[in-house]
């Protein structure tokens, strides 16, 4: 507990050491000479700062031109300092461990950034609390036109001053909030008739929102006539209402159908909405009662996300007839959802209607295995793309039907569906040349004969488009069969790359085709990410392989040499330590 405490102590004391190296006060920073170096701009508007050389410094002609330059000197060694690059258009500052003071000196310099159209100052959590600093210069950047404020741990005094401040902000259509918890609570009510309806994108992405916000997020919806994109996902109470116990401790009930009527409704008015996801925000049976009802006014929709919701169970075909009335919907999520037999016996009546499809996500439903052979007819096929049912529980018959749809599909996943192993070759032998990107078979129960079939697949170049294979937990799989791929060349456009296997204690298993992988690497040029979890590698190959991969960039996964070599001995202390 000590040694904890002691390096929790020392973190904290090197992160305030480490922001007073990086930062100088704002007087400081204003008397630094006007020296810097001169380098193009990508999207001109603003020209930097002259050089100032040795022997004299070029008096401009007119002083508004000294003024313009001066202040765009000082915003590239603000950007520099954060080691960003400079752009007067877009402004990205995310994961730069900004201070309420960094927030404060970035107001100052708005001014100079009149042309500023994208600013991101995402995933800074210190500048929450500290956001009206900010807020109230930025006026200054009328013409932006994306802002994202994800993770910064606002609050509803921030959510408040950006409210007031977005009334200066006519051209805003992107506003990113996500992340955030302060903004749930009743906060959002600070946004209400301050967001012009200019906006066309609204992320609220794990906000914390409430049944109050519910009723709410109605009233902002309702005047936002060009909202294209709204995102309330991972809100998992926005459906649930929470009520106080004796105690004072909060317990959820089911969910509230008048709290719901201030927001599922009001959709209906923004009628240019292309993409609706609500993923894992606690949807009942009620809530999607009330959503198919908007479903008439939505025409345009073509991206819908009801996915994780365990409350969609039994109440698909409530909103299936509704579903028939999306005639564009192109993208429908529904995984994770324990979907019955009728929900899905709903979805395939309605499918044939769908005759924009190109994705439908049914993965991790465990009825889907015994209904694909229903599914698959049901599918416009020349226009699919996704078809993932991992975890789907697939039998031979739903595994053989899934064959018809081998050839147009572009990422096929039957991950966690042992009944792949000893029958690849049915999907292989469907394929068609440059149509499959991803192919993911991890836990198939693969055979070293699934692979040879999967070399053959190589040699006829049906894979050559393929970008990630995924063949990790397949501890069936022998030396030949990993050789036998690799040797291929079929694979020139691979770029991710997993054959990580369960690690297990009792038998860590040695990588001993090491050197045909390594002779294989040429022949992969695309390759960025490798994964060899499971395996162990002698010290002089670990360092071979490293150092080959560091050369090309590859990002390499492998267990520690610990996790393979002390394996057994850290099991028998275990032992002994239970006695």
């Amino acid at each position: 507990m000590e040694s904890s405490d002691v390096r929790r102590g020392r973190s904290a004391f090197d992160l305030i050491m480490n922001q007073i190296r990086r930062k100088r006060t704002t007087s400081d920073r204003k008397s630094t000479p006007s020296r810097f170096r001169t380098h193009q701009v990508d999207s001109g508007g603003i020209s930097e700062a002259r050089e100032t050389e040795e022997k004299g410094t070029r008096v401009p002609s007119d002083p508004a031109e000294h003024v313009c330059d001066l202040g765009w000197g000082r915003v590239c060694l603000f950007v520099q300092r954060l080691g960003k690059r400079a752009d007067s258009r877009t402004l990205s500052l995310a994961y730069c461990d900004l201070t309420a003071t960094d927030a404060l000196e970035l107001a100052t310099l708005l001014p100079c950034l009149s042309l500023l159209e994208e600013l991101d100052l995402s995933w800074n959590e210190l500048i929450g609390g500290s956001l009206r600093s900010l807020t109230s210069h930025l006026q200054s950047v009328g013409r932006l036109r994306t802002l994202r404020l994800s993770c910064c741990r606002l609050t509803a005094d921030d959510i408040i001053a950006l409210g007031e401040a977005l009334e200066f902000v006519p051209m805003l259509e992107v506003l990113d909030l996500s992340w955030n918890a302060g903004v749930g609570g009743g906060a959002l009510q600070g946004l209400v008739g301050k967001v012009h309806p200019s906006l066309i994108e609204l992320h609220l992405v794990a906000c914390q929102l409430t049944e109050t916000d519910a009723e709410i997020l109605g009233g902002l919806v309702s005047v936002l006539p060009r909202l294209c994109v709204l995102d309330l996902s991972c809100n998992r109470l926005l459906a649930q209402i929470q009520t106080p116990t004796e105690e004072g401790s909060w317990f959820k009930t089911k969910g509230d159908v008048s709290r719901l009527k201030g927001l599922f409704p009001t959709l209906s008015q923004t009628t240019y909405l292309t993409s609706l996801r609500l993923h894992d925000c606690g949807l009942t049976t009620h809530s999607l009662q009330l959503l198919g009802g908007a479903f008439r006014s939505l025409g345009s929709l073509c991206q819908l996300d009801l996915s994780c919701n365990k409350g969609v169970a039994r109440g698909l075909s409530i909103l299936c007839p509704q579903l028939a009335l999306l005639s564009h919907l192109s993208r429908l999520d529904l995984h994770l959802c324990c979907l019955t037999q009728a929900d899905l016996k709903s979805l395939i009546d309605v499918l044939p209607s769908l005759s924009e499809l190109t994705e439908l996500d049914l993965s991790s439903n465990k009825e889907v295995g015994g209904v694909v052979s229903d599914i698959v007819p049901a599918l416009p096929l020349l226009k699919m793309k996704l078809l993932p049912l991992n975890g789907c529980r697939l039998n031979y018959e739903s595994f053989s039907s899934l064959a018809v749809a081998m050839s147009y599909l572009r990422c096929v996943d039957v991950s966690w569906s042992k009944v792949v192993g000893g029958h690849l070759s049915l999907l292989l032998n469907a394929l068609q040349p440059s149509v499959t990107q991803e192919l993911r078979l991890s836990s198939c129960d693969l055979t070293t004969e699934d692979l040879l079939h999967l070399a053959a697949a190589c040699r006829r170049q049906v894979l050559s488009a393929l970008r990630v294979l995924d063949l990790s937990y397949n501890r069936g799989v022998g030396e030949m069969g990993w050789s036998k791929l690799l040797a291929e060349e079929g694979l020139g456009s691979l770029e991710e790359l997993d054959v990580s296997l369960q690690f297990l204690t009792s038998n860590p298993s040695p990588l001993t085709w090491l050197p045909t992988l390594l002779t294989a690497l040429p022949r992969l040029p695309a390759l960025s990410w490798l994964s060899l979890q499971g395996w162990t590698l002698p010290a002089q190959g670990r360092e071979q392989l490293s150092h080959v991969l560091k050369k090309r960039k590859v990002l390499l996964e492998l267990d520690t040499p610990i996790s393979a070599s002390s394996a057994k001995e850290e099991r028998q202390e275990e032992a002994e330590f239970e006695e």
